[in-house]
């Protein structure tokens, strides 16, 4: 919002998804395509929009 994006406009102009933002909103799992589409319209690093927090999921 700070940088003047509505979820609209990311979906319409750039061509994200509804269900990648929906994932976003709710702190679900999105691509990495997604991730990097996101830090080149904000003209960001990818530490400015995520982080990563351990947990219990191994594999």
């Amino acid at each position: 919002e700070a940088k003047g994006f509505t979820n609209n406009a990311l979906h319409e102009k750039h061509h994200i998804s509804k269900a990648q933002l929906s994932r976003l909103r709710h702190n679900k799992g999105v691509t990495t395509c997604t991730i990097d589409r996101l830090c080149n319209l904000l003209e960001c690093d990818i530490s400015d929009i995520m982080e990563h927090i351990p947990d219990d999921n191994f594999f």
